[in-house]
């Protein structure tokens, strides 16, 4: 689907007109009527605007001409409710939801990511030792691993986990096992 089509049904499903569209993206209404007729198409920060407007990618917005995957962990990022968030509520294009969580990386590890997508590959026709080997090689070479240290919060994260994993043990729950790891936290 072209970039018109999707912004003209977009708005369309959202029961909006031009001019309300127009007023939402800081454009004139024979912006969007040019959009919607493929005269031209919204530039960088107005996506972003469409982006935060109508709740989806902007990879959605310009008709998905490329190809997804999460940076972190290697997933095809094929529909925009697993994408990542930013503080701000924007997609981050670059990683699934359980990679980046309202602006946090989730993942510190590469080691605990791999058991993680391990136990998801299993299940769809890799052996165990297959899908180890495989998430093996790519992981090192995906963006956040390859700038890991520039990207890290400094243990933060981490620090914040096994606060939460000692209140959720202090509360002595009958019957709750006692809980060791955590391994993604999506908000």
């Amino acid at each position: 689907m072209d970039t018109k089509q999707v912004i003209l049904e977009l708005r369309t499903q959202k029961g909006m007109s031009q001019d309300e569209l127009a007023e939402k993206v800081f454009v004139s209404r024979q912006a969007v009527s040019r959009w919607e007729n493929g005269e031209t198409v919204p530039n960088t920060e107005t996506l972003k605007l469409l982006s935060k407007v109508f709740d989806v990618s902007i990879n959605t917005l310009l008709g998905s001409p490329r190809k997804l995957i999460c940076q972190c962990c290697g997933m095809p990022l094929e529909d925009d409710d697993i994408i990542g968030h930013n503080h701000d509520g924007s997609f981050n294009e670059d990683y699934c939801k359980w990679c980046y969580a309202d602006g946090t990386y989730t993942y510190n590890d590469m080691d605990d990511l791999i058991e993680v997508c391990v136990k998801n590959m299993v299940s769809e026709n890799f052996t165990e030792e297959q899908a180890r080997s495989y998430m093996k090689e790519l992981l090192p070479t995906l963006d956040y691993w390859k700038k890991y240290d520039e990207l890290s919060d400094n243990g933060q994260f981490v620090e914040f986990k096994k606060k939460l994993i000692n209140e959720i043990n202090e509360l002595n729950v009958d019957g709750m096992p006692k809980v060791e790891k955590l391994n993604a936290l999506v908000g």
